[in-house]
């Protein structure tokens, strides 16, 4: 009897002291990969579900709605820090908010060709400097 009581305690002590580990937090529930993916990278993908949205928006003649921070295209950390800081990448990214800033503040008969113009801006950058994601950026067209 003595014996079940203490077998009792000690297994009931290891329960309460395995589930009582602290909960292990996610620094981004957006991270994909197991590379931890980077700032930039998880940027493109929320600018590549707002743009999803806002084609079925143009398709269906619904208002657009932008309201990502493009800008934080230039001071998110890249998985290639060198590429994002190069001049090329900064003229694709300033080319990129123009099309960005053109979509936003386009009227309903220049819409469907400003969100064109700025998904071609994407593969553009994307051809030159980046083309793992084309084939996904293809099915914004």
């Amino acid at each position: 009897m003595k014996n079940k009581i203490i077998t009792i305690l000690l297994l009931s002590s290891i329960l309460i002291i395995t589930s009582c580990e602290a909960p292990k937090t996610e620094k981004n529930k957006n991270i994909v990969s197991p590379n931890q993916d980077s700032e930039l990278a998880l940027l493109m993908r929320e600018i590549y579900d707002e743009a999803m949205i806002n084609k079925k928006h143009i398709q269906n003649n619904e208002p657009i709605e932008i309201n990502l921070d493009h800008e934080k295209i230039f001071s998110a950390i890249a998985t290639e820090p060198e590429k994002a800081a190069s001049p090329e990448f900064k003229a694709f990214a300033t080319s990129y908010l123009q099309s960005i800033k053109n979509l936003k503040f386009s009227n309903t008969n220049q819409t469907a060709t400003n969100y064109k113009n700025m998904v071609n801006n994407c593969l553009t950058c994307h051809q030159s400097l980046c083309p793992g994601p084309i084939v996904r950026i293809k099915k914004l067209q």
